[in-house]
């Protein structure tokens, strides 16, 4: 339910039109609910909504320029400063560019924990408030208290005392006067900088926590299937084992055929013609391979021109050094 201003009240009254909050069976209100916080800490269950009405005795209020995002910090360092204590419980609405605020010590809320001021509903943008020009009346247990804004100056004032002694004084100023009835305002919860905190930190422990436990199971979920997978399933390797012994002994081929080389048999052939050669007085001259057939050339002497043994060729020039000849055959 959205809060309604001073200036929605007026307009639907002089319409003629009822407050909806007033309607069907009484009034109704909005309750805290459970933040993100408490869902992520697990604390929904613990949550209180039901707040009881409970006006501090140490009360003070106040308000401070509007700084986006940084409203918590500034009532808490003005709160701090005011009550002479980091310990402080606030509450604040927003409203015209400025952050109105009551607080009161801790301590002061020692027998009413789970409790919420009813003064803090008539703070500018929340759901009592008029104008400027209304005095606000809260009475509880004897004690009572009173907001009002300083005509002159704009500030905010809170009046805190007996009944007895603050209702009179309050009446007697030249002001409209509206008492705060707790079963009809929105309720307005107290907020604590160190619960905060330390609700955050439950917060965190608890989503790292459920984040180990997560990524540990998938873990473990990945480990067993694979498992699962190495134990039970059976693969068929007998093509890849012939498919790997057919490689090997083609490697093996290759790499023996690449070894073999004609160069042991031309030595041998060399050495027969070297060995023929020297018996008749013969010089090789010439041995070249091409393909796979061997040419020659010796000089011999003259009578064995035809050759003799493995030296068997054809003259191809006349006589040299006087008494030899050039002869060519081929093997």
């Amino acid at each position: 339910m959205a809060f309604w201003t001073s200036k929605n009240k007026k307009a639907e009254q002089e319409r003629g039109i009822p407050d909806e909050r007033a309607q069907d069976s009484g009034m109704t209100r909005t309750r805290p609910v459970p933040g993100i916080a408490d869902h992520l800490a697990g604390e929904t269950g613990t949550f209180i909504s039901s707040l009881q009405p409970y006006l501090p005795h140490d009360l003070i209020g106040g308000s401070l320029p509007h700084i986006p995002g940084a409203e918590d910090e500034a009532v808490w360092n003005a709160a701090s400063q005011a009550c002479g204590t980091e310990r402080v419980t606030f509450c604040y609405s927003i409203d015209e560019n400025r952050v109105w605020y009551l607080a009161c010590p801790s301590s002061a809320l020692a027998s009413n924990p789970d409790s919420w001021c009813p003064l803090a509903a008539a703070l500018p943008g929340n759901s009592e408030y008029w104008d400027k020009e209304t005095v606000y009346l809260y009475e509880n247990e004897g004690l009572a208290s009173a907001l009002r804004w300083d005509p002159e100056t704009g500030r905010m004032q809170v009046f805190l005392g007996a009944a007895r002694t603050i209702l009179p004084r309050i009446q007697s100023m030249d002001a409209n006067f509206v008492t705060v009835n707790p079963d009809v305002a929105d309720v307005v919860p107290w907020r604590n900088r160190a619960l905060r905190t330390e609700k955050l930190s439950r917060a965190a422990a608890r989503v790292l926590l459920l984040a180990g436990l997560a990524v540990n199971f998938i873990a473990i979920s990945v480990l067993g299937v694979q498992y699962v997978i190495t134990n039970v399933v059976h693969r068929d390797l007998s093509a890849v084992r012939q498919a790997t012994v057919k490689a090997s002994q083609d490697l093996m081929f290759n790499a023996f055929s690449a070894m073999q080389s004609d160069a042991v048999k031309h030595m041998v052939q060399i050495q027969e013609l070297l060995d023929a050669l020297l018996k008749i007085d013969g010089t090789l001259t010439k041995y070249e391979v091409k393909g796979s057939k061997a040419n020659w050339e010796a000089l011999v002497p003259k009578a064995f021109q035809q050759g003799v043994g493995p030296v068997r060729g054809q003259v191809v020039e006349g006589v040299e050094d006087g008494s030899r000849v050039r002869i060519r055959g081929t093997r």
